[in-house]
């Protein structure tokens, strides 16, 4: 059965198509995941789908009587309540009925005969309403949802005094509760630690609706996904399995269409070498030459025929030499029994860490279990934390800041030792090119930031990386990046986060 069907969805803001020719179908019970580097038009496609944004020209035909439960990005509820009343109004349709069955309770002390007896058919009808959507299970239904999203203490606090990141988990709560036919969800994973993470998989995976999807967190797509959509210049490509299968398939698929356009551009210079032999034969055979001259033509006009192949897009690769001249001790890191305590509550107990040169450490935990203050501790220092020797610390924080009236060229001027030309063609191999070198880096995006930093750190004899969820807010391709970054540098490295994809090919002893 399919729930919901694009056929030839175009998106124009003005200037380009974001969206162009998209056409599939999304059948009942699929999990979809919509991929693609950021700005490619991931959450206007999920606008399209849920109704909330119009496409500029094409057609959204949705199944009669489903709804729709959206997760945004940006959380813009605005509600008077508590958690809880938030949470219960879930089920308004639910205590509507509740209302109904008191009130042929009421009655049936009132009425006896025949006239009992219609209330009573009325009454079996609606229980048996009531039952069918769970209205006996509504406390058990909420305290899973509560507990798995970790909300408990939350219940009895106003929505809108909440922080951004538990006003969107409280939200998400909520549209689980509705169990909604399609659910669409836009970055489910942000401000969730691992424990959240490993129940929502669960919760997902034996979820009986639909689910579309955009998310950056490879760990997540591979265990629930069973489609993935891939947007590259607008348009789409469609793979059937998991995120590591699509992986794979993927990287077939740009090996044949690249083969396909070499191949292309092969016949097109043979043919063009063609046309340039013909006419020199016509020239030099003249009189006599028109055939030479005609056969040329033929071939020009199969050529100005020809669709010629966009060439496939190949990911650049970050220059992975961190300039380190010089190498820590053997100890590079040492906490003795730390304590941290902030208004009377204990943030850390009796801590003892050891790293030592070239260690790749993460640091895990639930959020608000103090990941972000040991970090800051080690940075700002403390009589219980020791660096080694010959320690020189490069710091990627979750919030990267610049000065705010600076471009992209003159922050890494700053720290780039060498000619200006080697400085743009550095940049430009970190994915900055000459349209994006004047950007002000208070416009950067996520992605741009933490690249912008790499850069910067890499000219500065840097042994020791200390990162604070540094995949925050950045796309897959410069996840991937970033990896291959970490993976080369010579030194050691502790870090926080929760993308346990990330985690996997990062971390190591």
């Amino acid at each position: 059965m399919i729930d919901i069907s694009l056929n030839n969805i175009r998106v124009n803001y003005g200037f380009k198509d974001v969206l162009k020719n998209i056409s599939f179908d999304i059948n009942k019970g699929e999990v979809i995941s919509i991929i693609g580097s950021n700005g490619c038009g991931k959450t206007t496609l999920l606008n399209i789908i849920s109704g909330s944004e119009l496409p500029t020209s094409g057609t959204v035909s949705r199944r009669k009587g489903c709804n729709i439960g959206y997760l945004n990005q940006m959380i813009t509820t605005n509600k008077d309540l508590t958690v809880k009343e938030l949470l219960y109004s879930s089920f308004d349709n639910i205590k509507d009925i509740e209302e109904r069955l008191h009130k042929y309770e009421e009655k049936m002390t009132k009425y006896s005969g025949k006239e009992l007896d219609k209330i009573i058919v009325k009454y079996t009808n609606l229980q048996n309403e009531y039952i069918n959507i769970g209205g006996y299970e509504i406390n058990e239904k909420i305290g899973k949802i509560v507990k798995g999203f970790k909300i408990d203490k939350l219940l009895d606090l106003k929505y809108n005094n909440l922080s951004g990141g538990e006003k969107r988990k409280v939200t998400f709560a909520s549209i689980m509760l509705k169990n909604p036919d399609i659910l669409l969800l836009d970055e489910p994973t942000n401000h969730l630690d691992i424990d959240t993470l490993n129940w929502l998989e669960d919760y997902l995976k034996s979820y009986k609706g639909t689910i579309i999807l955009v998310s950056h967190d490879r760990y997540f797509l591979d265990k629930i996904s069973n489609k993935i959509i891939l947007i590259e210049n607008g348009s789409i490509n469609i793979f059937n399995g998991n995120y590591t299968k699509f992986v794979n398939d993927n990287e077939q698929r740009l090996m044949l269409e690249f083969k396909d356009y070499k191949d292309q551009q092969k016949q097109i210079k043979a043919m063009k070498e063609s046309i340039k032999r013909l006419k020199e034969y016509g020239r030099l055979a003249n009189p006599g030459g028109e055939s030479f001259f005609k056969r040329a033509a033929s071939i020009q006009k199969r050529l100005d025929k020809l669709v010629e192949l966009d060439k496939p897009k190949q990911i650049s690769l970050i220059p992975l030499e961190f300039n380190m001249d010089n190498r820590s001790g053997k100890e590079v890191l040492t906490i003795k029994d730390l304590n941290i305590r902030y208004d009377n509550k204990i943030i850390f107990s009796n801590v003892n860490i050891n790293i030592k040169y070239k260690d790749k450490v993460c640091l895990i935990g639930s959020n608000g279990s103090g990941k972000s203050t040991l970090i800051k501790e080690i940075i700002n220092g403390n009589d219980n934390i020791k660096l080694g020797t010959n320690i020189n610390i490069g710091y990627i924080p979750q919030e990267i800041t610049f000065t705010s009236d600076s471009t992209i060229y003159d922050e890494a001027r700053k720290y780039y030792i060498g000619e200006e030309s080697h400085l743009r063609s550095a940049l430009f191999k970190f994915l900055f090119d000459k349209s994006v070198m004047n950007k002000k880096t208070s416009k950067l995006s996520g992605g741009e930031k933490v690249r912008l930093k790499l850069f910067c750190l890499m000219q500065q004899n840097i042994n020791f990386l200390i990162l604070d969820e540094p995949t925050n807010h950045i796309d897959i391709d410069t996840r991937e990046l970033l990896e291959e970054a970490l993976n080369e540098f010579n030194g050691t490295i502790l870090f926080v986060s929760h993308d346990r994809y990330f985690i996997d090919k990062v971390a190591k002893s």
